[in-house]
């Protein structure tokens, strides 16, 4: 669990990354690191039973309601750590590779079912500061059905 080398595998080798938790709201964390994601060519499936569509992708209730045909590498846990389990149960089954637990969701037994399951788990760590902590290169601005949001902030500087 945490192990840099694998967070860095994951995250070079990842096309598709389901954000459950994530908000419409710009303000959100979920949001803003799903919005990053994006910009850095991931293409994001966001997870929230509140919405249909976010951030101009499909949105699903749940991560079993996501259709078999959608391949996932990662999941990014922006829930409350009482909801974790169902989460890895989820993951487990769909045979993801690697999960995120957002900075303060912490369920040990949860990581270890995933790692018994040969997934990889990164807990009570933010994707996004992995991401820029790794120096990880953007991806093919192609890659993974990416609908080409926007890599330029409104200072100019690309993301």
């Amino acid at each position: 669990m945490n192990e840099p080398g694998r967070i860095r595998a994951a995250l070079e080798s990842a096309e598709t990354v389901a954000v459950v938790g994530c908000s419409p709201s710009a303000e959100r964390p979920s949001n803003e690191i799903a919005r990053y994601l994006q910009r850095q060519g991931y293409r994001v499936v966001p997870i929230n039973p509140g919405h249909r569509e976010l951030l101009g992708e499909p949105c699903y209730p749940s991560l079993a309601a996501v259709p078999d045909g959608v391949r996932i590498d990662i999941v990014d846990v922006f829930r409350r750590s009482e909801h974790v389990a169902e989460v890895a149960q989820q993951t487990i089954a769909r045979k993801v590779r690697f999960l995120f637990m957002q900075l303060g969701v912490v369920d040990e037994a949860s990581a270890r079912r995933l790692e018994e399951a040969g997934t990889g788990v990164a807990m009570d760590r933010c994707i996004l500061i992995e991401h820029r902590r790794l120096s990880i290169p953007p991806k093919s601005r192609n890659a993974g059905g990416h609908r080409g949001v926007s890599s330029i902030s409104r200072n100019g500087i690309e993301d």
